[in-house]
């Protein structure tokens, strides 16, 4: 009976310390949570379009001969239409991300001048020229993007040439409108400074806007002062990398 007592007593204890140690723990292994998402790297391709809202051809400049009649000629600065593709490549994918890129854009806009001759202090004639300039401008950019999320702004400025071809000039007065015929071509050096931004949709797909200072310059035709054309040009577009 006694040891019936004492086997009885140790169960009991045994069975008592595995209440008390309560259910055994299991660990799991947690998988590290997936790298951010990295929009617009690589190679890229895009197409933009946009209008050329200012040309600088100039202030108004009057002429005079010994007698006081006054030649005055007032550039006109028509709005023009630009649309292109570039091709570029983005480097590293840091918050700083160097890109090179080729733009190549058809740019057309209207010239042209108002006149008015006065003698004498009277006016005796009035007249209007425009012009229809078509262009194309071919660059190499170099542009600092800065990479935060989705949201993506640049600045940069790029190189080139360009070919411009006039289509003829349109000269209006009080004997009515006549065509003036003909048409000049002239091929140069032209460069500009870039800023914009793009907004990521997904990482390799995005929209962007864009301004553009663009000059054409005319380091091939000699004359005793500047006859570069500044000009503004604010579009948007699409961009897709590969």
């Amino acid at each position: 009976m006694k040891r019936f007592f004492v086997l009885t007593s140790i169960i009991f204890g045994f069975v008592t310390a595995s209440v008390q140690a309560g259910e055994a723990f299991s660990y799991k292994q947690v998988a590290p949570p997936p790298p951010p998402e990295l929009y617009g790297l690589g190679f890229y391709g895009a197409i933009d379009a946009g209008a050329n809202v200012y040309q600088d051809r100039g202030g108004t400049k009057v002429f005079s001969n010994e007698f006081g009649d006054t030649l005055t000629v007032d550039p006109k600065n028509d709005v023009g239409f630009f649309g292109g593709v570039k091709l570029g490549y983005v480097f590293t994918s840091g918050v700083f991300r160097p890109t090179i890129e080729g733009d190549f854009f058809y740019n057309g806009f209207r010239g042209g001048a108002d006149t008015t001759l006065a003698i004498d202090g009277v006016v005796v004639r009035q007249a209007s020229a425009t012009s229809f300039i078509n262009t194309g401008a071919f660059m190499g950019n170099f542009i600092g993007r800065f990479a935060f999320g989705r949201f993506q702004p640049y600045v940069g400025a790029g190189v080139g040439i360009y070919y411009a071809e006039s289509a003829g000039v349109d000269i209006s007065g009080p004997r009515g409108t006549f065509n003036g015929g003909g048409g000049q071509s002239h091929a140069d050096f032209a460069w500009q400074i870039i800023a914009g931004s793009d907004y990521y949709w997904t990482p390799k797909f995005s929209t962007f806007i864009e301004y553009h200072f663009l000059d054409y310059t005319s380091t091939q035709i000699n004359t005793n002062q500047t006859r570069d054309l500044g000009q503004h040009l604010v579009g948007a577009g699409l961009r897709f990398h590969f």
